[in-house]
């Protein structure tokens, strides 16, 4: 009995020792393995090669923006020369006794039951950059317009009285003068044609009035139409991004990653929800030129309000029993309005007609027209071909300068 218990114990005793050494054998046998799971590439690799391994293996993020942020180096080469806009206008109201709206009060009793109001101050907020060291700053017209006095601001803190030099409303562009001296930082611009959908994009300015604000995105599209964008009084194709633009962010720079001004960003649509546009910067250079120089920029116009038409809205229109008039079934630019006593009522073109062709090349929507309009001379002459119902008709209508925006 007691020779039983002796032999069932060494069974055991033998089966912890054969677990123990099994352990101990996968131990080493792992630790055996696990150096060769971190040792260099095989002895037939370069040296030189290593930089190459070691940067396969970073993350797309880490490849993309490196150890030194290139956001920072953008921002640092041009941030300083980016400015913050304040303006104030006095504007002037009077109350008006509500008997007085009607016209027959007014008729007998005139316009003297009014009430003048004091006067109210109107304060805004914008961004620019200054494009040369005499003290030339760039920005959005919206910004600076009707002000009656403009305080530029540059990042070291001081300030200064800013002089509008000139507006153009069509571009929404301004140049404001400041007297600070020769030693002013200048930010470099880069080219808008170079630009591709996806680049990089960084908007710096005062967002909310939040001062050094920098936002990152890429350019979601090029040559978005003002039409498109749904300011049809404006002439311009801008950079989209998604780089996020606010009130307060107009007027400053748009950079590319090497920190080059790229476009000038403008905050136009309230209900952008993570897009903003910006004025492409070789647009934006050609008019600067201009309104340094006069103080106004001359844009021809002809004078009609237009849509682009093509086929299939002509057979909608025509089908509809409630339509004013047929459309002729063509691809060109239907005429929806001429505006009274401007070039195109001189030349006879009516509403309803289509336009065909303009000096012998074909036009197919209405931002082709109003660019080829805009890059002609001011008293040009130009041959335009439009369709009046199952007619053609050849007409020379001669450019004159658009007054206001609006028209």
């Amino acid at each position: 009995m007691r020779l039983s218990k002796i032999t069932r114990s060494l069974r055991r005793l033998s089966t912890h020792i054969f677990a123990i050494f099994l352990g101990v054998l996968l131990t080493v046998s792992t630790l055996r393995v696990l150096p060769s799971q971190a040792e260099p590439a095989p002895s037939s690799a370069k040296v030189g090669d290593a930089p190459e391994l070691i940067a396969q293996r970073q993350s797309p993020a880490t490849a993309a923006i490196g150890n030194n942020s290139f956001v920072t180096a953008a921002v640092n080469r041009v941030g300083t020369a980016v400015v913050r806009i304040d303006t104030e206008r006095t504007i002037t109201r009077r109350r008006v006794d509500p008997f007085m709206e009607d016209p027959f009060f007014r008729q007998f009793f005139g316009d003297g039951y009014s009430q003048q109001l004091p006067p109210e101050q109107l304060r805004g907020l914008g961004s620019g950059f200054i494009i040369d060291k005499s003290g030339l700053v760039l920005t959005n017209a919206h910004v600076v317009d009707k002000a009656d006095k403009v305080t530029v601001r540059l990042k070291d803190g001081r300030t200064f009285e800013g002089k509008v030099q000139g507006i153009d409303e069509v571009t929404d562009l301004a140049v404001v003068k400041i007297n600070a001296g020769k030693d002013l930082p200048v930010a470099p611009l880069g080219s808008s044609n170079a630009v591709q959908v996806g680049d990089w994009a960084i908007a710096v300015g005062n967002p909310l009035g939040f001062d050094n604000t920098v936002t990152l995105g890429i350019v979601s599209t090029l040559k978005r139409s003002s039409a498109q964008v749904g300011i049809s009084d404006k002439r311009l194709d801008f950079i989209q991004t998604d780089a996020a633009i606010n009130p307060g962010n107009s007027g400053g720079p748009l950079l590319n990653d090497r920190g080059e001004v790229i476009g000038i960003n403008t905050a136009i649509r309230a209900d952008a929800m993570g897009i903003g546009f910006a004025i492409p910067i070789d647009k934006a250079k050609a008019i600067a030129t201009q309104l340094e120089r006069d103080g106004k920029v001359a844009h021809p116009y002809l004078g009609v309000q237009m849509v682009t038409l093509t086929p299939e809205l002509a057979k909608q229109n025509n089908s509809d029993p409630n339509s004013t008039f047929e459309i002729p079934e063509v691809n060109g630019v239907l005429v929806m309005r001429v505006i009274q006593n401007s070039p195109a009522a001189k030349a006879g073109i009516r509403r309803g007609d289509v336009i065909l062709q303009i000096d012998g090349q074909a036009i197919t929507n209405a931002e082709q027209l109003q660019n080829f309009v805009e890059n002609t001379n001011l008293g040009q002459s130009l041959q335009v071909k439009v369709q009046r119902g199952s007619q053609t008709q050849q007409l020379s209508v001669r450019t004159a300068e658009l007054q206001n925006a609006s028209s």
